[in-house]
């Protein structure tokens, strides 16, 4: 019974997948105002009825695209932080790291979100992370810290993170443009970690007690 039902649960994270990846795919080809669903449900392989059992619009799905496998990645960074390095060192970095690592394919989702007030909401929603993913990191990080002080961190790091996002996406300056799209000033990262840092007091609390 166990194994069905990992089996099953494997199923539906692929086809979650593939979803998320095809309309991030056809959004970033033909702009995300040009993807219909049953555009991205046929590039699938599965049916509009299926793809509606996962996302609730087409924006849904373009954001998990952009943040596939971002808490996963967020966890294995705290896990690999140096020994010795300040829990909320670990944290911090491995956010900021995630978020605000710009390479040329990163910039060009950032401003197709930024482009879209529509998706623009959505990904301010979608910054808050999976509390399992990051409290399990923190638990096998550090031993001292309890299963309920784990996940309250992981959803105030979820939550500063939105902050920072909703502030730096606020930022967008009409004059400023790339290839016709308007783009956030300033950076990323520095409010981030200026989001994230006045919870370093109780994240290394956490561990000290």
């Amino acid at each position: 019974m166990d194994q069905n039902l990992g089996l099953r649960e494997r199923k539906k994270r692929a086809t979650r997948d593939a979803l998320s990846s095809a309309a991030l795919r056809l959004a970033m080809q033909r702009g995300p105002e040009n993807v219909r669903i049953d555009d991205i449900a046929d590039a699938a392989g599965v049916s509009p009825r299926t793809y509606n059992n996962y996302f609730p619009s087409r924006e849904h799905a373009i954001v998990a695209g952009v943040n596939a496998d971002r808490e996963e990645r967020i966890a294995a960074a705290i896990l690999a932080a140096a020994a010795g390095t300040a829990l909320s060192d670990a944290v911090i970095d491995a956010v900021v790291e995630q978020y605000a690592n710009a390479t040329s394919q990163t910039e060009r989702m950032m401003l197709m979100i930024t482009a879209s007030p529509v998706l623009r909401r959505r990904y301010a929603e979608s910054v808050a992370m999976s509390e399992d993913v990051l409290a399990n990191a923190l638990l096998e990080r550090v031993s001292a810290v309890d299963a309920t002080a784990a996940r309250v961190i992981a959803a105030s790091v979820g939550a500063a993170a939105r902050v920072a996002i909703e502030e730096w996406l606020a930022t967008t300056d009409p004059s400023r443009s790339s290839d016709g799209l308007v783009v956030p000033t300033g950076s990323l990262a520095d409010r981030l970690r200026a989001s994230l840092v006045v919870l370093a007091p109780a994240i290394d609390a956490a561990v000290s007690d």
